[in-house]
């Protein structure tokens, strides 16, 4: 005989909420035990007199009522517990944050209206060239050459006010020197530069990056231009906010956007408008604004996340806040500071499955039932209102609880069960 089976129980401080209004008492759970067993028993001896008649024994054992079964006991789903965070989201425009691996934390405005999105359009350019392009962290790359008509419009670029670094004809830049240009200094020249280079023309180059976005699964978001001076070129804090995440796993990337300063060819030293960097872990990406966009920025910063110290990082995207000409982006600089201040030790741990609780039964017929459990705890780490999903699967003898993040498939947890 099995041993008796204790029924799915956490303690308080780890209670998974009730799945569709079911309580698991310790009578409901006794009586329940009972009646499987009974419809088992039933079952079993009303096949066995079936088969005996027929003279096939054999085809009481060949019955899928007696193949053992893993019957889930815990609830489908976990939801952290508690208030949600209270997160500075700007009063206008939109932003959107995210935790690398654990799932959005939240949005505010309207965050998947498409608006103007200024120079954070140089950021789906710069990855654009890193994919047709690849640079390791450190290297050069290969060299491109300012031809004569990209140097002669510098003199009417400059009078429409545009983001600029000096270039003259015949000047050779490295790969990583017109990045910098384009990232650091924001140089809406170069991406024109860099689009000609990479694709033979602008508008090759445009067809190519709408592409990329749509691969991206940005489906809100339009580029006219490469640099985001056009007013067309719109997207939304959410496709921003994806395009963070995916951009920052390229290293050259990652390192081009940390840096406060570089020196290039003919500009000389160039500076990163990006004033955040170092500062309440601020690790890039890319500033932008023009009157119609307002004051944006798309950020990522290592911020504390979870009580033993360790950090995460924490992507996020602020679009169209108000202002003059010079005052929008450090309105922009300023609602990302506080987003990212306000997002610090929000999140925590929790247990969903305790060491050795009863997780799932195998039930056979004619067998008492057999608890199945962790052998060590299972813990995940959000923040309140954060929905994890609890599966149990797999044979009798090799079933496995996978607990993973709603909205993060890649954030999952595999537990063995015995």
């Amino acid at each position: 005989m099995g041993r008796r089976r204790t029924h799915w129980a956490p303690d308080r401080a780890t209670a998974l909420p009730a799945a569709g209004g079911r309580r698991f008492g310790a009578r409901a759970a006794t009586a329940t035990r009972r009646r499987r067993r009974w419809v088992r028993v039933t079952l079993w001896l009303t096949f066995g007199l079936v088969a005996g008649v027929g003279g096939g024994v054999g085809a009481v054992f060949a019955a899928p009522v007696l193949t053992p079964k893993v019957v889930q006991e815990i609830p489908a789903s976990y939801t952290f517990p508690g208030t949600p965070p209270a997160i500075a989201w700007p009063a206008s425009g939109q932003a959107a944050l995210a935790f690398d691996g654990l799932g959005r934390l939240g949005t505010s405005g309207p965050a998947t209206t498409a608006v103007p999105i200024a120079s954070v359009a140089k950021v789906l350019t710069a990855y654009q060239i890193l994919t047709d392009h690849p640079l390791s962290p450190g290297a050069s790359g290969p060299t491109l050459t300012i031809e004569h008509t990209e140097a002669a419009a510098y003199g009417w670029q400059y009078a429409q006010g545009q983001s600029l670094v000096p270039v003259k004809s015949g000047e050779r830049l490295t790969e990583r020197q017109a990045l910098q240009a384009l990232l650091l200094a924001s140089a809406d020249n170069v991406a024109q530069i860099l689009a000609r280079w990479d694709a033979g023309s602008v508008p090759a180059f445009l067809t190519r990056i709408n592409r990329t976005a749509v691969r991206l699964g940005m489906a809100h978001s339009r580029y006219t231009d490469p640099s985001g001076l056009d007013r067309g070129t719109v997207s939304t804090a959410l496709d921003q906010l994806l395009l963070a995440q995916k951009v920052m796993r390229i290293p050259a990337f990652a390192e081009l956007v940390a840096e406060k300063s570089a020196v290039i060819p003919v500009a000389g030293s160039i500076h990163n408008y990006n004033t955040l960097l170092g500062r309440d872990g601020v690790v890039g990406i890319k500033t932008g604004s023009t009157m119609a966009a307002g004051g944006c920025l798309m950020f990522a910063a290592d911020v504390p996340a979870g009580p033993d110290g360790a950090t995460r990082r924490l992507f996020g995207v602020v679009l169209g806040q108000p202002g003059s000409s010079s005052t929008i982006l450090p309105h922009a600089l300023a609602a990302a500071k506080r987003l990212v201040e306000s997002a610090h030790s929000v999140v925590t741990t929790a247990t969903v499955a305790p060491a050795a609780r009863e997780v799932a039964i195998v039930s056979e017929a004619m067998r008492a039932d057999r608890a199945l459990a962790p052998p060590a705890a299972v813990t995940v780490i959000g923040w309140p209102g954060l929905r994890y999903l609890l599966r149990v699967s797999g044979s009798p003898s090799q079933a496995v609880l996978t607990v993973r993040e709603q909205a993060e498939p890649d954030n999952q947890v595999v537990s063995s069960l015995r």
